[in-house]
């Protein structure tokens, strides 16, 4: 006896019919969601620029094959490399994500929509040159500001409802799917050819979460999505060049994605694409931190200067108590050794300590030369988190989207302090107006690091208005930010 499969080619799955169909006809975006791409733009260039004064990160960085330079090719912002698009995609987007300091999406599934510039302004950059190297017009920086909003949406909105880590997978897969769909759209893919490409990135293996979690964190989380975004960008490629696509790479009973990696489920959905994620993303502006931890380190610093201003410090402390949401206890509530900045900064205990003993939170603080300090571990080994049911449902509530901390301090002398409870960070859309001028500041100074002022300046001049950002040629704009 036996049994046959059908053969017969089926439609492609709903999935990617729907995120070809939305990259391809909803291509100009205009108010909120422009103004918050222009602001998460010159924001993840400034995360870059910080993470080229790091040599762990430098020395990824570059063409593969040393010396290599690409005439008309995409260069990387900061330095004087000028490659490939799929390699200058790595590099921009390794840089981007290396300090953990970009902006986030917190959901079922949490992630960092604009790692994703690494592959849309790579590509862009490139179509730029080779476009003006033809007599032809080259692509304008509102459409990279376009494309920006689209892999934010593509990313954020199967995120909202569906959780790959809790099947062991990386968030960097909603990258790579992300960048393939904007740059198969600026390659000039039709519906077909973006609808295989879009398979393509499905049929993938998908990265692992080990690099993220004890005992295996590791730096490859600092790269994974550059990885991820370069991948995106190769798949486009690929497409372009008429290779097949996989119309049931989803739902393909036993070897579809659903049935290997998914536990069987199908993918659910919140809302349809617009431009939601992009009005609404989490930006990180006064700590380099898993966004999880970003509200307690606030509360840290508040009670810091509590601290200091009754004439103690971290010595008189006994116990602290982090109430907090469940996905900060699965992710960063890590006790034991921490072997590296990969590792203590997706520690909150770490992340709370160091600015109750210092009064801050840095990049560097995350360093050995830092960490070295025993006492951080003293008072890590005085901090448990226990989750809090309001703070967990107000963290998934659309309306809310919290990512509440709460830090009670009971002292040597039994005293406790007043609970300091910080619920919407400083990168919240509901404290937008408290933050952009803290996140330009941001900016300017991340630009201070690499170059001369007058350069800084024309940078400035190109990047604090929208409507004159829009109309720059790409080429143009990115070059601003090369040597000279």
């Amino acid at each position: 006896m036996s049994s046959h499969s059908s053969n017969n080619r089926p439609a492609p799955d709903k999935v990617l019919v729907d995120i070809a169909d939305y990259v391809l006809g909803h291509t100009q975006f205009h108010g909120l969601a422009f103004e918050t791409a222009r602001l998460c733009l010159i924001d993840t260039l400034g995360c870059g620029l910080e993470a080229l004064e790091y040599p762990a990160c430098t020395k990824l960085l570059g063409p593969v094959v040393p010396g290599t330079v690409v005439p008309h090719g995409a260069k990387v912002p900061g330095t004087p490399y000028q490659l490939d698009p799929v390699s200058a995609a790595f590099n921009i987007g390794a840089m981007i994500r290396w300090l953990d300091f970009n902006d986030t999406w917190l959901a079922a599934e949490w992630g960092h929509p604009s790692d994703n510039l690494g592959g849309i302004l790579a590509a862009a950059d490139w179509l730029s040159r080779t476009a003006v190297a033809a007599g032809k017009q080259p692509l304008l920086m509102r459409d990279v500001l376009n494309g920006m909003i689209q892999a934010h949406e593509i990313q954020g909105v199967i995120a909202l409802e569906n959780s790959f880590n809790k099947v062991g997978l990386d968030h960097v897969l909603l990258v790579k799917l992300a960048t393939t769909a904007v740059v198969g759209r600026l390659l000039g893919l039709d519906r077909d050819e973006l609808i295989n490409a879009l398979s393509l990135a499905f049929v993938d293996g998908q990265s692992l979460r080990t690099y993220r979690h004890a005992p295996n964190t590791g730096s490859r989380k600092s790269w994974a999505a550059g990885d991820a975004t370069s991948r995106g960008v190769r798949l486009a490629l690929i497409a372009r060049s008429g290779e097949m696509g996989y119309p049931s790479v989803l739902t393909a009973p036993t070897w579809g994605f659903y049935d290997v990696s998914f536990q069987g489920k199908e993918f659910r959905f919140q809302r349809g694409y617009g431009s939601y994620v992009m009005e609404n993303v989490l930006f990180k502006i006064s700590f380099p931190a898993e966004f999880h931890s970003q509200t307690a380190v606030e509360a840290a610093m508040q009670l810091h200067a509590q601290l200091a201003a009754a004439g103690k410090s971290a010595a008189d402390i006994r116990r602290i108590t982090i109430r907090t949401h469940e996905a900060c206890i699965r992710i960063i509530d890590k006790k034991g050794p921490l072997h590296n900045p990969a590792d203590r900064d997706h520690c909150i205990q770490y992340m709370v300590a160091v600015p109750l003993l210092y009064g801050r939170l840095t990049a560097g603080d995350y360093e050995d030369s830092i960490a070295s300090d025993p006492r951080i571990d003293a008072l890590r080994e005085r901090i448990q988190c226990v989750e809090d049911a309001q703070f967990t449902a107000d963290y998934h509530d659309p309306e809310k989207r919290s990512i509440a901390n709460a830090l009670t301090v009971e002292l040597n002398d039994g005293s406790v302090l007043p609970e300091v409870v910080v619920e919407y960070p400083i990168g919240h859309k509901r404290r937008r107006a408290d933050g952009i001028p803290l996140l330009e500041a941001k900016f300017r100074t991340n630009l201070a690091r690499r170059f001369a002022a007058r350069q800084q300046q024309a940078i400035l001049h190109a990047s604090l208005d929208s409507a004159h950002l829009a109309q720059m040629p790409v080429h143009e704009y990115v070059d601003l930010y090369c040597p000279q």
